[in-house]
């Protein structure tokens, strides 16, 4: 075992034991940190001005001062962010600026401040030490190591450096991992993913990796490069690989298909990132569950999802939230973010420690008829019926409506679906699907019995439609996916005519 290896051990347990202790006082420890946001920020920023944010007596009155807005509604004072201007949001001007794709606001950029940065590091180091910890395996710090990202190239806009996330975080890659790490700066920085994806197999090739992380559909292209190269399994090309790090999507649909290219079982580690702030990450092997870090700059307000469009919908602080509720995550923390609507949603699977499952999107959500179909609950359904039928696999899907004036076709959903292995009775299991999502969702099983909607629709997509769609809009790689679901046929019609 190497020096890395060992010196991992009392490192890993060290953080364990720090945050256990950081986690006796959740409920308390996210109200001195709001306490400490307002603080450092009364009367330094214009926003803190504006809205006469000062350190504060209680979360009510902080409700009061604060809105809940996302992107676009913050966006005026983003725009002065980027344009340079100092203390607008958060005190002097960012490190940096994440540049993100959004799906009403064209590019975003994201603040990332100087207080912000550890939380993106230290998250996700922290999840690595905590795998460490659990299991006791720590060999995987002595080989090789793949980020798949974006490019680590970033652009100068008014004196703040700009890029993707995964770009960013690529310069705060801990020096005792750089030697370790691939690909080489030189194929980071390739814009275009095909390009680049080719010259990470040529460098991977005979390396001996032990780690993999990324997007899981980005990952699985990966694979099946290699795959095509060389004509073997990745337990053949890679016998020492063993733990796969990914987030950013659900990974049940994709698994089947990953570990069959694998060919033999890996451990696994889920992430809860985004521009916005590193939130969560799996904390224990097999709890699905993942640790909301309630000690790193970020505090937390939950918004009952079926009531987020409320103009007084309420807002809680982790003291208030239930288990197994769906919930709007909304943030304040040291990137300048007040009121931030992340555009998440989680449900509590634990209280002590606070833990969730991310469960979707708060706009991508499927009600065309009034069933509001969310992300977790079109995903679940696939993976339920994938039991039923042992030899499907799936590469991507999205379910959008269909919606007709015509009495003789009626209204129904439509999933779009681009299979590894089909179905051998494609009609079987799209009712397969409908029994399940009706079973799952009680509304749109009212509008199934009411014959409002009739049987779901089961498009199977020819190879690669999902990936020529992406290239399509310039969004192919990366930290890109591809909506689970959608309330009108944009995003449908977009793949369907890509494919």
């Amino acid at each position: 075992m190497g020096i890395k290896a060992v010196l991992s051990r009392p490192l890993a347990a060290y953080v364990l034991h720090r945050d256990q202790r950081r986690q006796q006082d959740p409920v308390g420890a996210q109200l001195r940190l709001l306490e400490k946001l307002t603080a450092e920020t009364a009367g330094f920023t214009a926003f803190a001005r504006a809205h006469e944010v000062a350190a504060f007596s209680s979360h009510a009155d902080f409700i009061k001062q604060v809105p809940v807005r996302d992107y676009e509604g913050l966006k005026p004072w983003f725009d002065r962010t980027q344009a340079g201007e100092a203390d607008v949001l958060w005190p002097g001007r960012p490190l940096y600026l994440a540049k993100t794709s959004g799906t009403t606001s064209g590019t975003k950029y994201i603040p990332i401040t100087h207080a912000s940065i550890a939380n993106h590091i230290d998250g996700a180091r922290d999840a690595l030490l905590y795998y460490i910890h659990r299991t006791g395996r720590s060999q995987f710090l002595d080989g090789k190591l793949i980020f798949l990202s974006g490019s680590p190239e970033l652009e100068l806009h008014h004196g703040i450096h700009t890029g993707r996330l995964s770009g960013i975080a690529n310069h705060h890659v801990p020096a005792y991992l750089r030697r370790n790490q691939l690909p080489s700066y030189a194929t980071n920085i390739i814009e275009d993913w095909e390009t680049k994806l080719e010259r990470i197999v040529d460098e991977t090739l005979g390396q001996p990796m032990t780690l993999i992380s990324g997007i899981p559909p980005w990952v699985q292209m990966y694979f099946d490069r290699l795959t095509a190269r060389t004509g073997r399994p990745i337990k053949d090309i890679f016998p020492d690989f063993n733990l796969f790090v990914y987030g950013g999507v659900n990974f049940e649909p994709y698994r089947a298909k990953l570990f069959e290219s694998i060919g033999r079982p890996v451990d696994s580690i889920e992430l809860f990132p985004a521009s916005e702030g590193f939130l969560a990450f799996q904390d224990e092997p097999g709890n699905p569950g993942l640790l909301l870090l309630l000690n790193s700059g970020i505090f937390f307000e939950f918004v009952p999802a079926e009531r987020f469009f409320e103009p007084n919908a309420p807002r809680l602080t982790i003291a208030d939230v239930e288990l197994d509720r769906n919930y709007a995550v909304v943030l304040t923390s040291n990137a300048g973010l007040w009121g931030y609507s992340l555009g998440d949603t989680v449900r509590f699977v634990s209280l002590r420690p606070h833990r969730v499952v991310v469960t979707g999107r708060i706009k991508h959500f499927l009600s065309a008829f009034g069933e509001h179909v969310i992300g977790e609950e079109v995903e679940q359904t696939l993976r339920e019926t994938m039991v039923q039928f042992p030899e499907v696999e799936v590469i991507e899907f999205t379910v959008a409506p269909l919606v007709s004036d015509d009495p003789a076709t009626p209204s129904r959903h439509e999933w779009l679906v681009e299979f590894a292995r089909p179905p051998q009775d494609a009609a079987a299991f799209a009712a397969a699907l409908d029994t399940s999502l009706r079973r799952r969702n009680s509304y749109y099983d009212d509008l199934r019995k009411g014959n409002i909607l009739v049987p779901l629709q089961l498009t199977p997509l020819p190879a690669g439609a999902f990936q020529r769609y992406m290239k399509s809009l310039g969004r192919l790689g990366g930290q890109n996916k591809v909506p689970r679901l959608g309330n009108d046929r944009k995003v449908a019609e977009g793949i369907i005519a890509a494919g």
